[in-house]
């Protein structure tokens, strides 16, 4: 037996194929598995292990924890965050990482998947640079995280095929398979059609996925059009980027015909809604996204233009702007809202994550339901719970995170870093970085 803890007597949502909740549950991990779940009186039956560690769940949620499925890491919080995409990338994202060592790269990291562990996210999908770096943040942290490098054509001085190939293999499979390396393209503004099938090629010979912003901005699609004489999303299916193994961030502008190549290609989707709003981006067409059978997931995408790493009110976005849009309240009910969180981000990334259930890997989060957020909270009403956690909750109600079977924070105290040091660390580096911006005239 390896490490064994039992969380017990909490409401154990379990995110699996029925749908089970146990509203007096024990979710019990041995090692990095969860290897029994189910009501307290069943589970004290088949377990008996006086050296077991213990959690009291009272007065708690147990469920998986959240998978961030488009991120990047972020130093910049609220600067320059009052332009347009196309400007904003121009004038502050792109010198930003330009100017990134490793050090800053480092502490951007520590701050950022701090944030997400106390907001419950156990798993981030981070396009960034400085790969090394980031793996090494996420290590020493704790959380799983997927990385790509930030990939343009050479004349944009960002990353390269070679540099992901590097990062593959100096990083692939760290920390125990906690750390995954994937291919990142950019997007398409910066990107040959040759990197492109480069790419492609590169994540098959690697045997790793791909993570690509697609249809983000009407300019992205112009720029397209003029380009190759196609939309961004054709132009990819036409070089190959699509797959089973594809996350295609935001999705914004999606035609009918793209829709259907995504459908062709099994290619998942990462819906950033908050990141699309604040940007002035629009309203991705999810309904009819999930209508044709698309894998979606959530992503909150970057601190600078979302302002907060929590899932929590991408869930409410990802349910709120639609219904608003549409004018239709039927839409995007919080159960369906809160697997595009969990199941649908594990699933994106191959991981065997995102539900409670026996066999899978313990990704788990412990949700306070003392407080305002849950209150009132009607026994036993399973419809009750998820509306307070999709429409009620935020990322402050998370009281323990665990990854991979480890207890990563506890209280609402991070047990692997020093959080001051982390905080003191990101002002420091996101002063020098700043100063050492070339901003183009």
């Amino acid at each position: 037996m390896g490490n064994r803890l039992i969380i017990r007597d909490g409401i154990v949502v379990t995110m699996n194929d029925q749908d089970d909740v146990h509203f007096n549950g024990t979710v019990v991990i041995d090692g990095n598995r969860i290897v029994d779940v189910g009501p307290t009186d069943e589970v004290a039956q088949r377990q008996r292990d006086d050296s077991a560690t213990v959690i009291d769940a009272r007065g708690k949620a147990v469920m998986p924890g959240l998978i961030d499925l488009h991120y990047h890491t972020a130093l910049g919080k609220g600067w320059s965050d009052h332009l347009p995409l196309w400007e904003y990338l121009d004038t502050c994202w792109y010198p930003m990482i330009r100017a990134m060592d490793d050090e800053a790269a480092h502490a951007a990291a520590l701050l950022s998947y701090s944030e997400s562990i106390r907001c419950g996210v156990t798993t981030v999908n981070d396009m960034y640079r400085k790969l090394g770096a980031l793996a090494d943040a996420a290590e020493e942290i704790g959380i799983r995280a997927v990385l790509s490098n930030d990939i343009a054509d050479a004349e944009h001085r960002l990353d390269t095929l070679e540099d992901a190939k590097e990062a593959h293999q100096a990083k692939h499979g760290a920390a125990g398979g906690r750390i995954e390396v994937y291919v990142g393209i950019e997007w398409l503004p910066l990107a040959s059609e040759q990197l492109l099938r480069d790419a492609r090629a590169l994540a098959d010979d690697l045997g790793t996925g791909i993570h690509i912003h697609l249809n983000e901005s009407l300019t992205e699609v112009e720029n397209s059009k003029q380009r190759f004489g196609r939309r961004p999303t054709e132009v990819a299916y036409d070089c190959g980027i699509l797959g089973r193994n594809c996350i295609a961030a935001h999705c914004v502008w999606l035609s009918d015909i793209e829709i259907a190549l995504m459908r062709e290609t099994s290619t998942q989707i990462s819906h950033n809604p908050s990141s699309n709003a604040k940007l002035g981006n629009g309203i991705a067409r999810l309904p009819e996204m999930l209508n044709a059978g698309l894998n979606v997931g959530l992503g909150h995408d970057a601190a600078e233009c979302n302002n907060s790493l929590d899932m929590f009110q991408v869930m409410k976005f990802a349910s709120l702007m639609h219904r608003a849009a549409r004018v239709d309240s039927s839409l995007q009910q919080a159960p369906d809202v809160l697997r595009m969180a969990t199941r649908n981000g594990a699933a994106a990334l191959g991981h065997e994550t995102g539900e409670l259930s026996t066999g899978r890997i313990a990704d788990v989060i412990l949700v306070d339901l003392q407080n305002q957020m849950f209150t009132p909270l009607m026994p036993r009403n399973k419809a009750h719970l998820y509306s307070h956690l999709v429409f009620a909750a935020n990322g402050s109600c998370v009281d323990t995170t665990i990854i991979d079977g480890r207890v990563v924070m506890e209280g609402r105290r991070l047990k692997t870093v020093d959080e001051e040091a982390v905080l003191r660390n990101a002002n420091q580096a996101f002063q020098r970085v700043i100063e050492r911006m070339v901003v183009p005239a």
